[in-house]
């Protein structure tokens, strides 16, 4: 589905800037504004290993905030003491990056094979990080879970309610 000229303002009235390497609008609120954009591989002629991107202006502050307090010390703590918790961590990081390279645009594939970055987008999970047992972006565990879903996400919801700023209708 292509992205409207109301999506594109939308979304460069949330990210501040000029939006690039859009594939699509990926999740949405209720209200129909763009919650999460799927992204390419290959952004202004460089590698971009993040599949989703959070574009909520009221979703990313909720998450900063979040993200503050201390929240991603504390789960990877727990991911590394919870078994069950870091296995279906793990199969998200997997679960990323094999739907990447499914999604992955054939021009993409093939300048990342010409550039030798193959093994780097097999080896980045979500939020282009390179340790599965770390977290290191809150925003981008979300925007997988609105699009995928994702434990972290779960986590985030059900700790912080954040699924229930998506009820409100005046959400951005």
């Amino acid at each position: 589905m292509k992205i409207s000229q109301t999506d594109i303002d939308i979304i460069r009235q949330q990210i501040g800037r000029e939006p690039q390497g859009i594939v699509k609008v990926a999740a949405r609120a209720a209200n129909n504004v763009p919650l999460v954009l799927q992204m390419r591989s290959i952004v202004d002629d460089k590698p971009f290993p993040t599949l989703y991107w959070l574009c909520s202006k009221d979703l990313h502050k909720a998450i900063g905030t979040i993200e503050t307090q201390g929240w991603v010390k504390q789960i990877e703590q727990r991911i590394s003491e919870e078994e069950e918790l870091r296995v279906k961590f793990f199969a998200n990081h997997q679960q990323y990056v094999d739907k990447r390279q499914r999604e992955m645009h054939v021009q993409d594939i093939a300048t990342i094979e010409q550039r030798g970055f193959v093994e780097l987008f097999k080896r980045y999970g979500i939020g282009g990080i390179s340790h599965w047992d770390k977290v290191r972006c809150l925003h981008m565990q979300y925007a997988h879970h609105l699009v995928d879903g994702n434990v972290i996400g779960e986590l985030l919801d059900s700790e912080f309610g954040l699924n229930e700023m998506l009820a409100n209708k005046n959400i951005s």
